[in-house]
């Protein structure tokens, strides 16, 4: 315990959460190997702590510590980074350049973000773990480093690896000791515990007395989710103090400060980036016709209804004879006006119409295929463009490849 006791206080570690220690117990027991180390966690639950404690605890505590964003790194020139390059290897590279690996030879290299790596760079990545050997880009020399890894991940590589975006063999051969940093939302009372450091700090830091909270306020603080962990509790502690004149801090205050709060914890739903609401463009395009279905529906129950009131004039019929030819298709009324049922058709020249109308919906009857109305929308939408099927595939809302296949298997002539 004493031992757990004065890492939190060399490295400024606030908290008592279970979890919290056990990862700190993990992090001083695999110190004194050469062990490869992956901690995952959320962003900013304070990964970066563990790797210096690994460091400063093993025996390689005299040699060189290289911490590495991997994600704030280009594709481009991360090889060169991370293994050097050799003059004249790629353009811009007017000398030989040695990389992290080589300088940190003899001592350890922190990869934080290690998920945002390159396949081809985790290919020599892959190598580096398992000979200690590497080449600079550009050279044909191969070169020996012995150097400790300790990656981080803030990404589930698990899912990155069954996406195709992580190598299996690499997550295994980093995975060697695994450490979980918890999530603030899960550390209960230590948020307390932080909150009342990062006031103090920030008190000495601008020469004000320290904020407090309520009780109110408090349970506000407990009850947040905390999706930036305790850099955002850090970050929202030092607004406060900065913002607002009473020490105080009262619940209506804080709630300013904390977006979406929501007043309760739930469990969060995590949507994938390939998951869809609809399972595929077919579905997408049917959704459009039958809102184009109901819309068409609205507007002939409005014609019948202005037909019944007597609304609708000459002009009209001369704009619109080709809509009302299609409505009273169903109806047997031909384009002269006269009808193959008893009844005789509505009167267009004037003001005044037909009242035996009957009701819209016992008059139109719609075929109902879905490949009918996938043929109609394909062809209005070529016509609509002249032919240019990127456009019309662009109107559907579909991809210009989807479109060629429909055209393809309906036959359309485009």
């Amino acid at each position: 315990m004493r031992d757990l006791q004065n890492i939190k206080q060399r490295f400024g570690i606030i908290g008592n959460f279970e979890g919290l220690n056990r990862a700190i117990d993990i992090a001083a027991q695999v110190a004194p190997t050469d062990l490869s180390v992956l901690i995952t966690g959320e962003s900013g639950t304070g990964k970066e702590i563990f790797p210096q404690v690994i460091h400063n605890f093993s025996t390689r505590k005299h040699g060189p510590y290289i911490a590495v964003n991997c994600g704030a790194i280009p594709e481009g020139t991360i090889d060169s980074e991370l293994f050097g390059h050799e003059k004249g290897s790629f353009t811009g590279a007017t000398e030989s350049r040695k990389g992290y690996f080589e300088v940190a030879d003899g001592g350890t290299i922190f990869l934080d973000e290690v998920a945002e790596l390159p396949l081809s760079t985790q290919v020599r990545l892959l190598r580096v773990l398992e000979t200690g050997e590497f080449i600079r880009v550009g050279s044909s020399k191969v070169q020996k480093t012995n150097v400790r890894v300790i990656a981080a991940s803030n990404i589930d590589v698990p899912w990155a690896i069954d996406n195709g975006k992580f190598r299996e063999d690499l997550f295994y051969r980093l995975n060697t000791v695994p450490i979980k940093m918890p999530a603030l939302r899960e550390r209960g009372e230590d948020i307390f515990l932080l909150f009342r450091k990062f006031a103090v700090d920030f008190a000495e830091k601008y020469r004000m007395p320290a904020i407090r909270l309520d009780s109110e306020a408090k349970n506000i603080l407990l009850n947040y989710s905390w999706p930036g962990n305790v850099r955002q509790l850090k970050n929202i502690t030092e607004q406060i103090s900065i913002i607002e004149g009473e020490r105080e801090v009262i619940a209506h205050t804080l709630r300013n400060y904390l977006p979406e709060y929501g007043g309760v914890k739930l469990p969060a739903i995590i949507k994938k980036d390939d998951e869809k609401s609809l399972s595929s463009e077919r579905e997408i395009l049917y959704k459009i016709l039958f809102d184009m279905k109901s819309d068409m529906n609205d507007l002939k129950k409005l014609v019948f209804d202005l037909i019944r009131r007597g609304e609708v004039d000459v002009t009209f019929q001369e704009t619109n004879s080709r809509v009302i030819k299609n409505l009273f298709r169903d109806a047997d009324v031909d384009e002269s006006g006269s009808t193959h049922k008893e009844n005789p058709s509505p009167d267009f020249s004037g003001h005044q119409a037909r009242t035996d109308i009957q009701d819209t919906e016992e008059i139109f009857e719609e075929s109902l295929s879905l490949s009918d109305k996938e043929v109609e929308m394909i062809k209005k939408a070529l016509e609509k463009y002249s032919g240019k099927r990127k456009l019309a595939a662009q109107e559907l809302g579909i991809s210009e490849r989807t479109l060629y296949r429909k055209i393809k298997e309906y036959g359309i002539e485009s």
